[in-house]
């Protein structure tokens, strides 16, 4: 009877393909056409039959397996090999979901395989036996109607805005105007909930205003994005993509995500035709920049996102991330798609973060059990306050910030303040614990002071000890010093690279008595 209601003209083709801008990988698609699947951060390898017959492996595969993000990949293999495979796939996941199977027709899975159908379909849909091509464009039509009905019930920010993206452009890949109208009306309702005044995301996620960024993009391609909400929002989301754009061009990993690509993002930002530059801080979505010479820091100066734009976020704040030319030498751990729920949650803490850890407690904790599976892993407790200040003089840019995640366990309030040299060769900081409220007691607490180190960074006690030298592939050089604390080189893991790398991080360690505590340290380039 539901599948009765999902009335519409049924299509013959796709009249528009957007441009997908993501990277795509030659390897992902042999490994695909070999049945090595490799997807959401999981892999499976399927000897006979079906893909979709398998066990999936994880949650995380089997949406990106049922969203199609495997066509990009195969359609950039190119040949008849490819296209014979993304013919086959498709026909067999229509031969078993083309009507409504609850997971699969998800409204945040329907909307992501329409997305990738209408960018990529053309590979290898036009050659295709007509009477299946029928059955297909019977199930687009329902699977959009479905969408059009369902859209309000997506999870709340990115997952919603996307929905409305695939409704707006079905309505013009397929030739349905009313769904069009109805795809802009709620895509301009989400963009004046998510997009806030200075071009960030609602999420404070770099990783997630890409993505928000390329969808809008792909609308206005359209020609469906004449609505000035639209405009306005590429207008203002561009400077503030640049603005987390580390030195190697990639973004930076705060709030779930990972780096992206430089070349995707170069692409995606092609569109944007004023250009506009970054400025030094994003009040609204609460990052401070600090450039000089060919050192770039980026510092989360901002409260964790709220409710359900929290289920990405991370208990980062105050954590900062550094570069020096085209290289990363300072990053936070990343997170890992497809990981356990244990992986994912120590990457989410405190510790996971180039910041201050007292009492080895994340400033900010993650709902799990009943309450974790009713709303999902969100982040709760988290800083209530963070107050920035910034100044530029003739000694650099200085911020000093302070937030209270440690205040309700601790009676604790982590200051740090952070200053780069006008010719950005020294990065200068203190942490400071303030105590604040009465009856904490005077125990201690051991306090960690840490700055994961890239990957590609090689590090070593400098001779005689003391300080700590950090290497560059160029062979450039910088040295770490701290004025207090007992300085250690302790082993470390990398995410933000999309896979896991073994890193290295510097730790300052002492304990915390309930008195003013404060510990400098600093970075400085080796002449």
């Amino acid at each position: 009877m539901f599948r009765r209601r999902l009335l519409g003209p049924i299509p013959d083709r796709i009249l528009f393909h957007p441009t997908d801008t993501r990277l795509r990988k030659l390897d992902e698609a042999d490994s695909c056409i070999r049945g090595r699947f490799r997807l959401g951060g999981q892999r499976l390898d399927v000897r006979e039959g079906s893909v979709f017959d398998a066990p999936m492996p994880g949650p995380s595969f089997a949406v990106a397996l049922h969203g199609f993000d495997w066509l990009r990949h195969v359609e950039a293999a190119g040949g008849d090999l490819a296209r014979t495979f993304a013919l086959k796939l498709t026909q067999q996941w229509l031969k078993r979901y083309a009507r409504f199977t609850p997971f699969v027709w998800r409204t945040d899975i329907v909307a992501e395989r329409l997305l990738n159908l209408f960018c990529h379909g053309r590979f290898f849909l036009p050659n295709s036996d007509l009477v299946w091509r029928s059955r297909l464009f019977v199930s687009l039509r329902d699977q959009t109607q479905f969408l059009a009905r369902t859209i309000d019930e997506a999870p709340p920010g990115l997952p919603r805005l996307k929905c409305a993206v695939a409704l707006t452009l079905a309505g013009v890949c397929l030739g349905d105007s009313r769904n069009s109208v109805l795809g802009l009306k709620k895509l301009s309702a989400e963009i004046e909930r998510e997009i806030l005044p200075d071009g960030g995301h609602i999420s404070r996620s770099p990783a997630a205003l890409l993505e928000v960024y390329r969808l809008l993009v792909m609308v206005q391609e359209a020609g469906a994005g004449v609505h000035p909400a639209i405009r306005n929002a590429l207008d203002r989301i561009a400077p503030m993509l640049r603005f987390f754009r580390m030195g190697d061009g990639a973004l930076a990993v705060f709030h779930g995500g990972n780096e992206s690509d430089a070349r995707t993002v170069d692409a995606t930002l092609d569109s944007d035709d004023v250009m506009g530059q970054p400025l030094g801080l994003a009040p609204y979505s609460g990052y401070q920049r600090l450039a000089c010479g060919r050192t770039l820091v980026l510092v989360d100066t901002g409260p964790p996102p709220s409710g359900a734009h929290s289920l990405d976020a991370h208990a980062g704040c105050l954590a900062l991330e550094m570069s020096s030319g085209a290289h990363r030498l300072i990053v936070n751990c990343g997170m890992a798609v497809g990981e356990s729920d244990e992986w994912m949650t120590a990457l989410r803490s405190t510790p996971a973060h180039s910041t201050l850890t007292l009492g080895e407690v994340s400033s900010g904790l993650f709902l799990s059990g009943r309450m974790g599976g009713l709303l999902g892993p969100r982040l709760v407790d988290g800083p209530d306050l963070v107050e920035t200040r910034r100044g530029e003089d003739a000694n650099g840019i200085t911020i000093d910030a302070h937030h209270d995640g440690y205040l309700a366990p601790f009676g604790a309030i982590h200051q740090r303040g952070v200053t780069l040299s006008p010719r950005g060769t020294a990065l200068m900081g203190v942490d400071r614990l303030i105590p604040e409220g009465v009856g904490r007691g005077r125990r201690k607490i051991p306090f960690t002071i840490r700055f994961h180190v890239h990957p590609d960074v090689r590090v070593s006690l400098a001779q005689g000890g003391g300080s700590i030298i950090l290497k560059l592939s160029t062979g450039e050089g910088w040295r770490f010093r701290a004025g207090s604390g007992e300085v250690s080189i302790e082993g470390s893991v990398y995410f933000g690279g999309g896979s896991p790398r073994h890193c290295e991080q510097l730790v300052i360690g002492g304990e915390w008595s309930g008195e003013p505590m404060e510990c400098s340290w600093q970075f400085e380039q080796l002449t």
